[in-house]
C-alpha cells in the first residue's frame, strides 16, 4: 500500500482541528445564548399589574321612583273587578239619570199644536206679540178651563164684535184683560166655526199644555187635580170623546152633566166668564 504523503496528513489534521475548534465555539455560544435570557429574566424588574378604577355608584332613585317601587302591587284577583268598573259606571249613570216623562193624551197633542202659538207667545210662554202665558199667568186669567177653551176657540175679535169688554176672570189679580188691550194685537180665532185650523180636541190639548206645562199648574195639588183628571189626563173621557167626534163644545156640558163635578158650558160663541 502506498504511503500517504506527510503533507496531506498534516493538512487533514489541521482541518480536523479547525473543525473541532468551530464546534467548540458554537457550543460556547449556544451556552452563552441560553444563559443570557435566564439572567435577563432574573435581573429584569417585575412589572406591576395595571390599576383598574371602579365605576362610580349610580345616583339614588328619586323619591317618586322609590315610592313606586315600594308601593304594593294590585293583586291579580282584583284586576277582574277593576275591569268591570266601566260597566258599573255606565249602569250607575243609567240608574241616576232622570227618566224621560212620557207624554200622552191631551198634553201630547198640545205640545205639538203649541208650535203654531210660539211665534206670538214665545216657546216657553214668555210672551212677545201675544200675552205672557208662563209662571201662573194663564191660571190667573182663566181659573176655569171652560172659559179659556171658549176664548181660544172664538178669538178676541169675536169678543169685541159681541160687545164684551173683558175676557176671563173679571176680578183678576192685576186687573181684568180686555180683548184688544195687549198692544192692540188680537187673539186669532182657532175654532173651525170662525175659520180657524184647530179641531176642538186640539184646542183642548194646547190649552192643557199652556195650563199644566207653561203656566205650572200642579196636577197633583188639590186645586188642580180634579180639572186635570177630567180634561187633561191621558185617560180623559172628554178628550177622547172630542177626538172621536162624539161630543163638541156646544153640547159637552149636557153630555157629561151626570159626571162628578160636571163640566160647565164651553160653547163656540163668545160669552162672559162662567156663562
Amino acid at each position: 500500500m502506498a504511503g500517504i504523503p506527510e503533507h496531506l496528513l498534516k493538512r487533514a489534521q489541521e482541518r480536523r482541528d479547525a473543525l473541532a475548534g468551530k464546534t467548540a465555539e458554537s457550543g460556547d455560544a449556544s451556552a452563552a445564548s441560553a444563559n443570557v435570557p435566564a439572567k435577563t429574566a432574573e435581573n429584569k424588574p417585575t412589572a406591576s399589574a395595571p390599576v383598574v378604577s371602579s365605576p362610580p355608584p349610580p345616583p339614588p332613585d328619586p323619591a317618586y321612583v322609590v315610592a313606586a317601587k315600594s308601593r304594593k302591587k294590585i293583586p291579580f284577583w282584583a284586576m277582574a273587578t277593576l275591569s268591570l268598573l266601566p260597566l258599573w259606571a255606565f249602569l250607575y249613570v243609567l240608574a241616576v239619570k232622570p227618566q224621560e216623562k212620557i207624554i200622552e193624551g191631551p198634553l201630547a197633542v198640545g205640545v205639538g199644536v203649541y208650535g203654531t202659538c210660539a211665534g206670538c207667545h214665545g216657546a216657553e210662554g214668555a210672551g212677545g206679540a201675544g200675552r205672557v202665558l208662563y209662571q201662573g199667568e194663564v191660571l190667573k186669567t182663566f181659573p176655569k178651563i171652560e172659559d179659556m177653551l171658549n176664548f181660544v176657540y172664538t178669538g178676541s175679535q169675536q169678543y169685541v164684535s159681541a160687545g164684551l169688554k173683558i175676557y176671563g176672570n173679571p176680578d183678576r189679580q192685576g186687573g181684568a184683560h180686555a180683548p184688544l188691550s195687549y198692544n192692540g194685537n188680537p187673539m186669532p180665532q182657532q175654532g173651525e166655526k170662525y175659520g180657524g185650523g184647530l179641531t176642538e180636541a186640539e184646542i183642548l190639548g194646547v190649552v192643557c199644555h199652556e195650563r199644566y206645562v207653561l203656566s205650572g199648574a200642579d196636577p197633583q195639588s188639590e186645586e188642580w187635580k180634579s180639572e186635570y183628571e177630567k180634561w187633561c189626563s191621558p185617560g180623559s173621557e172628554i178628550f177622547a170623546a172630542l177626538e172621536a167626534g162624539a161630543t163638541n163644545f156646544d153640547n159637552l156640558a149636557e153630555t157629561y152633566s151626570a159626571m162628578e163635578n160636571a163640566p160647565a158650558h164651553v160653547g163656540t160663541d163668545p160669552r162672559p166668564s162662567g156663562k
